[in-house]
């Protein structure tokens, strides 16, 4: 039986370049989304063409309420689609970007950041714990924002995802006796639509990142998430708790 992945925030950017590096392994995947389903549709009908199965559920990873249910929507998908109890992988990528100068940063902005962003993957994983098969992996989606590649305006996005480093490390520590791996992958800056494809708003700024990047071009989501898919296989086996930047060697 081939082996099967959950990857949250999978209609478009990161997550959905991960699935997909995950279908050319030979993984199938249950893939989240909350607003954009044309995105995992366009995904699921992907995968059938490699040859693999996608099934797509909805999520909203800020909401921790809805963490049972989704669960219960999982346990539902594995068991309709795959015959099977659990899954092998899990990644926690689902999240949003934005920026605001730390005096300007509302509490509405901070929570928003710390559910979706720290609150969300603990919980999350929690609550799927019990569906990941001995042996797994995780690997959660940080940033460089919290270290090298460091800049204004970026003091609570940050935070959030300082805590998920510090998070994979004991999640490394408390799940290995059941030999799940944890590590996570932080990207630098990458070409995806977070913050609304600012990106795609504002070309003007992607010089000023390629300059600073020492292998000379802008990061796109199919290099992190090979990186994730890379960092899930047994290639890795003997890795765990450790943050890996994929950014290209930004600000190197």
């Amino acid at each position: 039986m081939s082996k099967i992945a959950l990857v949250t925030g999978a209609s478009s950017g990161i997550g959905h370049a991960a699935a997909l590096a995950l279908a050319d392994r030979g993984v199938d995947c249950i893939v989240t989304f909350n607003r954009n389903e044309a995105g995992v549709r366009d995904l699921a009908e992907a995968f059938r063409r490699k040859g693999r199965k996608a099934v797509a559920l909805r999520l909203e990873a800020g909401l921790s309420e809805t963490f049972p249910a989704f669960h219960e929507a999982v346990a539902a998908a594995l068991a309709r689609e795959w015959g099977a109890e659990r899954f092998d992988y899990l990644v926690n990528n689902a999240g949003f970007g934005g920026m605001a100068m730390f005096e300007d940063t509302t509490e509405a902005q901070f929570d928003g950041f710390m559910r979706t962003l720290l609150k969300g993957p603990y919980f999350l994983t929690q609550s799927l714990l019990p569906r990941i098969n001995d042996g797994g992996a995780i690997v959660n989606v940080t940033s460089n924002s919290t270290g090298a590649g460091m800049e204004p305006g970026y003091s609570a996005y940050a935070a959030m995802k300082g805590g998920l480093t510090v998070l994979t490390r004991y999640m490394a520590k408390e799940f290995s006796a059941r030999g799940v791996r944890v590590n996570s992958v932080a990207p630098g800056p990458t070409r995806t639509r977070i913050g609304d494809g600012a990106f795609d708003r504002h070309p003007e700024v992607i010089p000023t990142f390629v300059e600073r990047t020492a292998l000379g071009r802008m990061g796109e989501s199919d290099d992190v998430g090979a990186a994730i898919a890379a960092l899930l296989s047994d290639d890795f086996r003997w890795v765990t708790g450790q943050e890996i930047e994929v950014s290209g060697g930004y600000r190197l």
